[in-house]
């Protein structure tokens, strides 16, 4: 039986789906896009263009949570990757938008650059365990012109060759986006049925929509690109200052948000992504170290599945600055219940210090976390061939089960697991090899997976088309 943790009751996710219509219907959303809020009143929404608050009919909802596909796959240019959603899997997703390096060689912090962004992107490539790519950091050394935006696609697409997660960050880009899309995957229709990519939209806590990127959004509307909406409510700041009504608000801003998306493109796939915190009472500022985050992760996965919609949502986060045992106990404890819940994704690979600080040694250590948050959600098998009654009867008192067959083979299946991080010797052999701890062995295997992985290359021609969109777009005034 696998294992299952649940934080919400049933009575309590239909008073959250409740209370969340009501507060739709009677509060609104302030929706600060007028493309957006033309296309909500057309759908039947009340509008007030001057305050721009929209309100929803419970019908309006039910009508968007009908439309919105309960299952769809993530598609990705290295074949085998595809990524089917609500279908039983979870992948593991890059944290996204830090802006601060902790250079492994140095192990001081300083700003993010392009190689900081390029060596992360490879080495999760690489990880079999990120099956999703969001921008981990911005690079502080790259500016934000049209040409700036389509090397980092280009560079993107040479570097990461599964499922891509990521926002249009002005509706300029989206031109672009979408050309350089076509270039690496073909015409629109093929686009549209496989899902290459999928865009990240979050609303602004408490209950608004924002205008630029929600723009930026909406120019790509036609392509049915996949959308993960990913408020970030903070309770106690930007949400009220309890757990359920986090919930409430967060599955509000979701719900809102799924209203505009089936608006304007019924039937676009959808992913329910709330990423809901705590405030630190201190400070006021993100308690990134708070296992409650993992709670409201759970219960994230819950609403999602009470919808019957895939489910993103992030476990895994710490205040810390460096890898060490705070920052491990924090991340793995608030993963596991995340992990526990079973998202389709879980979000939170590489970011340190309020997900702000990219360590590339983290990003292997909290994929080895996420191998071993899965092997406790895979519980305990009870099949046929593991009750082994007749072994225990063949064995019998006082014997030993270690040259047994069935041991041999049970250590080779999902029935163990076995690290692939960490001290796994005596003492002696341990003092002996100089008593290395994780952080060494991790950097180590950063280091020589990033000079040994090479990324599935394009097709010659598509790498030549790639150069010349570049070249246009460096030579472009925007």
């Amino acid at each position: 039986m696998r294992t299952h943790l649940q934080v919400l009751s049933e009575d309590e996710k239909s008073q959250v789906h409740e209370r969340s219509l009501k507060i739709l219907a009677r509060t609104g959303v302030r929706v600060d896009t007028a493309g957006g809020r033309q296309i909500l009143k057309a759908a039947g929404a009340e509008v007030d263009e001057t305050s721009h608050i929209v309100r929803f009919h419970k019908n309006q909802v039910e009508e968007a949570l009908g439309l919105a596909p309960k299952k769809f796959t993530l598609g990705a240019r290295r074949p085998g990757w595809d990524l089917p959603l609500n279908t039983g899997d979870c992948k593991l997703l890059m944290d996204g938008e830090g802006t601060t390096v902790l250079d492994r060689k140095t192990g001081k912090h300083r700003d993010s650059t392009f190689h900081d962004w390029l060596e992360a992107t490879r080495l999760a490539d690489a990880l079999d365990d990120i099956g999703i790519y969001w921008r981990i950091i911005k690079a502080t050394d790259r500016g934000d012109t049209i040409g700036d935006y389509v090397d980092y696609l280009v560079t993107l697409f040479r570097n990461f060759s599964k499922h891509i997660q990521d926002p249009i960050y002005a509706k300029e880009q989206a031109p672009w986006f979408l050309e350089v899309l076509q270039t690496v995957f073909g015409p629109k229709e093929t686009i549209r049925q496989n899902h290459p990519v999928s865009y990240v939209l979050c609303p602004q806590s408490p209950l608004v929509i924002d205008e630029i990127y929600t723009d930026a959004y909406l120019e790509l509307v036609g392509w049915n690109i996949p959308v993960a909406v990913m408020p970030m409510p903070l309770m106690g700041a930007t949400a009220p200052a309890s757990l359920i009504s986090t919930v409430i608000l967060a599955n509000s801003e979701v719900l809102a948000t799924l209203c505009l998306v089936q608006a304007a493109e019924p039937g676009a796939p959808f992913i329910y992504a709330p990423v809901s915190a705590l405030m630190d009472p201190r400070t006021g500022m993100l308690k990134s170290d708070a296992i409650e985050s993992g709670v409201l992760g759970a219960a994230t996965i819950e609403m999602g599945r009470y919808y019957g919609l895939p489910v993103e949502t992030t476990g895994s986060g710490t205040g810390q600055f460096v890898p060490n045992i705070q920052s491990g106990y924090e991340r793995a404890l608030s993963a596991l219940l995340s992990v526990l819940s079973w998202p389709d994704i879980l979000v939170g690979a590489g970011l340190l210090g309020s997900a702000m600080i990219l360590s590339l040694e983290q990003m292997l250590i909290d994929t080895e976390t996420f191998r071993m948050c899965k092997q406790a959600h895979r519980g305990i098998a009870s099949g046929d061939d593991k009750w082994l009654d007749d072994v225990l009867d063949q064995v019998g008192p006082g014997g030993h089960f270690l040259d047994h067959p069935t041991t041999a083979s049970a250590v080779r299946s999902s029935e163990w697991y076995i690290n692939r991080l960490g001290v796994n010797a005596s003492l002696e052999e341990w003092e002996a090899a100089g008593r290395p701890d994780v952080m060494e062995e991790a950097r180590e295997t950063v280091d020589q997976i990033l000079s040994t992985h090479r990324p599935l290359p394009l097709d010659a021609e598509i790498d030549r088309e790639l150069d010349r969109i570049r070249k246009r777009a460096a030579e472009s005034l925007l």
